[in-house]
């Protein structure tokens, strides 16, 4: 099954046109963003926000009944030298910047956070080792928060590093200064009954580029909300995503590029590969255009690659555009089998079965690990994927 929407400069009216697998970006949220959590009504399921989602797997994020605990989670920050690394209170100017929480498990974990992480790069810094933040759950209940902040002209790579067991929810605020570059690879790595909630808020200033890399393999369930604002013209997001879902799993992606400020680019770029019984992934990719957004070019892509019976996927991209002074818009969204062409191209020469498969899902997945950069974190994933495709190809 597939779907494709693409939509060429000067193709629109201005004011109105939607185009949507379901309700527009303006409807389908059950209340407005908010950093009280008594703002938001506790989800039943039946909301379009969380109709995907399984409530009783959350372990109380969703209602409060989840309360933070000793034994929550750790976080260990290696820095390179000249990058500031403070610890915060929650009275800080910078907390909240770059985003609102959305739904009643980022304010819950806004509201519950007793401390915060704040990484600076100061202006013009280039750096040539990345910012590695290793986040590990100790089999309790966790809230977090934290900020990396990139001055003018500053260049950086961060790696956040999920893994561990517990209750994780948190918010991510990425604020990109003017001519800025940061790239940020975030792996969920968790062990099987993890649960992990996060919302990653992302503010481009003028002329920066912003590159997300979301990795998500471990957890019985993560639910990720990577969002994308511009804070002036000239700015460029790149959304990357890879997962793996398998028997039991639920791995929910839900982003937003809310193309706010005119001549701006973005494009999004998820794929993932199922396997097992009740292997559940969801993608959701909204792009909302403004009326003041004149000049924008986006486009979002999702693929899915099933490669067992009994797996499901939900993907439903979105696009609303309320102006007609556009460079280009579109979406596209594919789930589907082995390409059986591939593997008996493969085949024919001389490859075995079980090995032709592997290549192919390796291929697959290729462009999206080349897009972190990091020698040590794309082999690691690498043999993550060959771990995995043991059990699903063998």
């Amino acid at each position: 099954m597939a779907e494709a929407q693409n939509i060429p400069a000067g193709s629109t009216t201005a004011g109105a046109i939607a185009v949507a697998a379901e309700s527009t970006v303006a409807t389908r949220m059950s209340a407005p963003p908010s950093f009280d959590v008594a703002d938001f009504p506790v989800p039943h399921g039946r909301e379009e926000e969380w109709r995907f989602t399984p409530l009783a797997r959350l372990r109380g994020l969703h209602d409060g009944t989840a309360v933070a605990t000793g034994d929550g989670a750790k976080t260990v920050i290696e820095a390179p030298e000249g990058v500031s690394v403070e610890t915060v209170g929650r009275d800080d100017a910078r907390l909240g910047r770059a985003g609102t929480p959305v739904d009643r498990v980022a304010a819950q974990a806004y509201s519950s956070f007793a401390s915060a992480s704040v990484i600076t790069v100061p202006k013009e810094t280039v750096l040539t080792e990345p910012i590695r933040i290793a986040v590990r759950g100790e089999g309790g209940v966790a809230f977090g928060h934290q900020v990396i902040e990139l001055a003018p002209f500053a260049e950086a790579v961060v790696v956040i590093d999920h893994t561990g067991d517990g209750v994780f929810a948190a918010n991510v605020d990425y604020l990109i200064g003017d001519g800025a570059k940061l790239t940020v690879v975030s792996v969920q790595d968790w062990d099987d009954k993890a649960v992990h909630c996060g919302q990653h808020n992302a503010l481009v200033g003028r002329d920066a580029s912003f590159k997300s890399v979301v990795v998500t393999f471990g957890g019985d369930l993560v639910r990720l909300h990577p969002r994308v604002t511009y804070a002036a013209t000239g700015g460029e997001a790149e959304l990357f995503g890879l997962y793996f879902t398998d028997q039991g799993q639920h791995q929910e992606h839900r982003l937003l590029v809310d193309h706010n400020q005119p001549h701006n680019t973005s494009n999004a770029v998820y794929k993932g590969a199922l396997q097992g019984d009740d292997a559940h992934a969801v993608w959701i990719g909204d792009v909302l255009i403004r009326v003041a957004a004149e000049g924008t070019d986006t486009y979002e892509m999702n693929r899915n690659l099933v490669l067992t019976d009994g797996a499901r996927v939900d993907s439903v991209p979105n696009l609303e555009i309320e102006t007609g002074e556009i460079v280009g818009a579109g979406h596209a969204s594919a789930t589907g089998r082995f390409d059986d062409e591939q593997l008996f191209y493969l085949m024919a020469r001389g490859i075995p079965e079980q090995e032709a498969r592997r290549l192919v899902v390796r291929g697959f997945f290729a462009e999206l690990v080349q897009q972190i950069g990091l020698p040590d974190v794309e082999e690691r994933l690498i043999a993550k994927i060959e771990e995995e495709l043991e059990a699903s190809v063998a």
